[in-house]
């Protein structure tokens, strides 16, 4: 690959292009977020496409694009790759399977005090009453609630292990593929997914986003949960339904929703609704977002870069592929 011109980074931050180009001073560098039709124009050269998660790498795009034999993603998730065009065309695929699971585990606890603790309400008051009194601001309490963590990679046992030994909650788990082991250290148990519907005080999401965890959350698995249920998701906005969300809200099943990520992120106007409610907090999908974690997300596409110009054994590619 001559002088890696034909090397392309779509979604790149400003504060992120001079690592770039330290490491491959002649990739081109595109900080917006393309269109299939953009992405076929601007990238028609690329042998290396890296991405974040709203480039959409579709069958069209990959069919389009003669000269590409490596697609990497900066991020766990890869639902936004159309894997098996990739495989026909025997393109790798790879991500970053772990570039900040800690940093998104903290994040839901900065969701959950926020919420619980009334932080907004609270500095609102001060800020733009000037009163300083507590009246209406009682907040809820993390310790000896029963927190529900779906999903056990590396983010979801990151959760549980700081619910369990630093809010000392109750924590139980549902995951296809139990790891006993990380529950015993991190003083969790597994359970059905029935079962934590019915047991857990706070629901909080992990699992990626496959036809099998779609709309998870929905009016029959909202209709199993306690009343009064917390549900946290810094996963996939699909995997929970909005309209049944919004009714649970409504009728008050649900307490309270802290959300990084919404089903339709691309049309925010459509989640009109479920923003202006009261009780719940939406960040825009900053859950991975901080210092050490864009530079581990950033070192790791660096390195499978690095190792397939060599022609050596590339890491983290997607199973099955």
């Amino acid at each position: 690959m001559k002088n890696n011109q034909n090397i392309f980074f779509l979604e790149v931050d400003p504060e992120d292009k001079a690592s770039i180009l330290k490491k491959f001073p002649h990739a081109k560098i595109i900080s917006k977020v393309l269109s299939e039709k953009e992405i076929i124009s601007e990238c028609k050269n690329a042998e290396v496409l890296c991405v974040f998660i709203y480039s959409k790498v579709t069958r069209k795009i990959i069919n389009a694009l003669p000269n590409l034999k490596l697609i990497i993603t900066r991020s766990v998730g890869y639902d936004h790759v159309d894997l098996q065009a990739a495989k026909e065309k025997k393109i790798l695929v790879c991500n970053v399977p772990d570039y900040g699971s800690h940093v998104i585990a903290e994040h839901v606890f900065a969701l959950l005090l926020s919420g619980l603790r009334h932080v907004e309400e609270g500095d609102n008051r001060v800020e733009k009453t000037k009163k300083f009194n507590w009246d209406g601001l009682r907040g809820i309490a993390l310790k000896g609630k029963t927190l529900g963590v779906i999903g056990t990679g590396k983010i979801g046992k990151n959760v549980a292990r700081i619910a369990s030994l630093g809010f000392l909650m109750n924590v139980i788990a549902s995951d296809p593929f139990p790891d006993e082991n990380a529950a015993m250290e991190n003083h969790f148990s597994y359970v059905s997914l029935t079962n934590l519907f019915k047991k857990a005080d706070i629901i909080t999401l992990h699992c990626p986003l496959i036809p099998s965890t779609k709309h998870l959350i929905n009016k029959k698995s909202i209709a199993q949960m306690k009343n009064g249920v917390v549900i946290v998701n810094t996963s996939r906005g699909d995997i929970i339904k909005t309209e049944d969300l919004v009714k649970g809200i409504k009728s008050k099943k649900i307490s309270y929703a802290f959300l990084d990520v919404l089903e339709h992120e691309n049309n925010i106007k459509s989640n009109k609704v479920l923003i202006d409610m009261p009780n719940v907090i939406i960040t825009p999908h900053i859950a991975f977002y901080a210092d050490d974690s864009m530079d581990k997300m950033y070192s790791a596409s660096f390195d499978v870069i690095k190792a397939f110009l060599a022609k050596k054994d590339v890491k983290n590619q997607i199973k099955g592929l």
